[in-house]
């Protein structure tokens, strides 16, 4: 009797002890810093997902925005070597290469330095676990670009706070070796229905827009990106069409480019990349240097 009781008491022990392992989750990931470059955050086992072939066009292939390219490499240099740098907010027409800005920036200066600069991902949706990520960056020892792309927040939504307390607020504050960069199409990351609801519904309208807007005063840098001119389009066009050895006479390519842009309603990055891509199909022609 005594026996089958014990075994009864050790079978329940184990039982409770699986439930509270079930209950606690996944430990967290063992991250190796010398897996790749680039990462993804990935919040439910805290781990840093690997990007071994990063999704990113050259430096060079980036047209029309020079003057903002720039500005992001010279604070992104400046980082990377241990000085102090800015958080950068860069906004504006879509398709203008802003994402794929920062991730040309990176690789151009990580490759020209040799330093170790990482750069880690946060999906939109995973902005209220930043403070995890934030405590295995800092304890890391590694200098990183926190991307954030296409960042917004609707109506109701507070992860924005958990943002502003990780940019610069909080008791510790930004760690030294992290700088932000996010992408949005919205100057102030809130549509401008909500800000105008916030002014018209509250007790003192002022500060409940104050409130929200303070989130993109937070980044020390506003990078503004506008559509782009028909000559910019085409020197977009004939950068990706000399780099990839497409062949195509410039006549053509041009008219075929303008003709493109018109069946897409308008010009930008993304567009002449789109091009670009359907011409090396249609010419059987690779678009790579590898």
């Amino acid at each position: 009797m005594s026996e089958d009781f014990n075994t009864l008491i050790l079978a329940e022990v184990r039982r409770l002890a699986d439930a509270l392992e079930r209950l606690a989750g996944p430990p967290p990931a063992v991250n190796d810093w010398n897996a790749a470059d680039c990462f993804v955050w990935v919040p439910a086992n805290q781990r840093l997902q690997p990007v071994p072939r990063p999704n990113r066009v050259a430096l060079t292939l980036i047209r029309g925005v020079d003057h903002v390219r720039d500005i992001l490499h010279e604070n992104t240099l400046r980082f990377a070597e241990g000085f102090a740098a800015n958080n950068v907010l860069l906004w504006g027409a879509r398709g203008m290469g802003k994402s794929s800005l920062v991730k040309a920036v990176h690789e151009d200066v990580r490759a020209a330095t040799g330093i170790s600069l990482k750069l880690v991902e946060v999906h939109r949706e995973d902005i209220a676990s930043l403070p995890a990520l934030l405590d295995i960056l800092k304890a890391s020892g590694q200098r990183v670009i926190v991307f954030c792309d296409d960042l917004s927040f609707d109506h109701d939504d507070t992860a924005y706070k958990s943002l502003k307390a990780a940019l610069d607020g909080g008791i510790e504050g930004r760690p030294d070796n992290v700088l932000f960069y996010a992408t949005s199409n919205r100057r102030h990351l809130l549509p401008r229905h909500m800000m105008e609801n916030e002014q018209s519904t509250a007790i003192n309208p002022s500060e409940a827009v104050e409130e929200k807007v303070s989130l993109s005063d937070r980044f020390g840098l506003w990078l503004g990106f506008h559509k782009c001119s028909q000559d910019d389009y085409l020197t977009m066009i004939d950068g990706y069409a000399e780099y990839f050895e497409l062949g195509l006479d410039q006549e053509t390519l041009h008219h075929e480019a303008l003709e493109w842009a018109t069946t897409r309603g308008g010009r930008s990055g993304r567009v002449a990349w789109q091009y670009i891509q359907d011409l090396a199909g249609r010419l059987r022609k690779p678009l790579s240097r590898d």
